[in-house]
């Protein structure tokens, strides 16, 4: 089930942004850095928070951290918002 946190994580341009990145694939955070014009602080901050929501994995290798997009809460977020679709719709 989804959680006020996801919806509060995605609520934000820059996170939105993060997770247009992560769906090519893993990003290290310095990849995920680089691409944009804010401090690495900030998007460790916000790295943390789609971590803390669920909308992103961690995998450590050696000296990196990679982020990956959490598919499940992706999943359940897309059937959130499809659910809207059928409202008012007119019947043929």
């Amino acid at each position: 089930m989804l959680s006020d946190r996801v919806f509060s994580a995605i609520s934000d341009p820059v996170r939105r942004d993060i997770l247009l990145l992560l769906r090519g694939g893993p990003l290290s955070a310095g990849e995920i850095a680089g691409r944009f014009d804010i401090t690495a602080a900030a998007i460790s901050y916000h790295l943390r928070l789609l971590r803390e929501a669920g909308a992103v994995r961690e995998e450590r290798r050696k000296n990196f951290i990679f982020y990956h997009i959490e598919t499940e809460t992706m999943r359940e977020l897309a059937e959130f918002f499809t659910s809207f679709t059928y409202l008012n719709r007119k019947e043929d």
